[in-house]
């Protein structure tokens, strides 16, 4: 896809936009938990610099079920709870340009993290933290599609949480992505800036209806053998109905639809996402 794509290698990023969505920023106490993700995006346009479709035949068609697993230690450091996380995304993707076309199903790029949790209040909760994403995804320049990036990216994080079981709640989960050179290509992504983000309103029943979705800003050029490609950064928007179900016994779900609006220099498509959390 590099040879279509305008802005970060392939048109792509580390971190998959808008999968987080409520409760985003609360961490659980001591303990280990499981989340599992999971996503189905479509794509058909490709979007150039100036906000219009590019004149390309395009496909692209994504399924992702992701493992995440988190120690919430009983360590605590500057006043937060430490925490570490593993996700390890299993990926079925599938992409068509101007009548090449490719398929895979593979093991993608493996995240590593650290956390600190906060609760400012029964209702108000932070977590600041780094993930690292490990490019463990294989990786073939001379094809068409590949799964995983092949460089490294670290990732701040800082995440908020305000939860109302019979009123507002809102989750902002804000993320920058530094990423490393690919060693095969010389080719450096530029750096992202984007964030995650629900709101909706608690039925007092275990029920929050609302909306969710991402902002994506990619803040410097890319660079290619040294050289930048200059005003050509990606940037999106989706959003779309989102909810929460919280039962009594410790697990939640959350689903939501987003379409994407407003890009510029990637793909545009819509996803659909599930999450589920569940103490061990």
């Amino acid at each position: 896809m590099g040879q279509v794509a305008l802005a970060t290698e392939g048109g792509a990023s580390s971190y998959p936009m808008g999968v987080e969505n409520f409760m985003s920023g609360a961490m659980p106490p001591p303990g280990v938990y499981g989340i599992v993700y999971a996503q189905h995006y479509e794509a058909d346009r490709l979007m150039g610099n100036d906000g219009g479709r590019l004149p390309v035949d395009f496909k692209l068609r994504a399924n992702v079920i992701a493992p995440r697993v988190v120690w919430v230690t009983e360590q605590q450091v500057l006043g937060g709870q430490l925490a570490f996380e593993v996700i390890a995304p299993l990926v079925d993707l599938k992409v068509a340009v101007n009548g090449a076309s490719d398929h895979k199903r593979e093991l993608g790029d493996i995240t590593f993290g650290y956390g600190l949790g906060y609760h400012y209040s029964d209702k108000f909760h932070a977590v600041y933290g780094v993930d690292v994403i490990a490019p463990t995804g294989r990786f073939d320049r001379n094809e068409l599609l590949n799964i995983g990036r092949n460089y490294w990216a670290v990732q701040p994080v800082a995440a908020f949480t305000y939860v109302d079981p019979a009123g507002l709640n809102v989750d902002l989960k804000t993320m920058y992505d530094i990423n490393a050179r690919n060693p095969d290509t010389d080719y450096r992504s530029g750096q992202e800036l984007h964030a995650d983000f629900a709101v909706g309103w608690g039925l007092d029943n275990g029920w929050v209806l609302g909306v969710g979705g991402y902002v994506y800003r990619q803040t410097t050029d890319d660079n290619v053998d040294g050289e930048r490609f200059k005003d050509n950064k990606g940037r999106a928007f989706a959003i779309g109905p989102s909810l929460k179900y919280a039962s009594s016994h410790g697990w939640l779900v959350t689903a939501k639809w987003q379409q994407e609006s407003s890009v510029r220099n990637r793909a545009e498509g819509n996803a659909y996402w599930i999450k589920w959390a569940f103490p061990f």
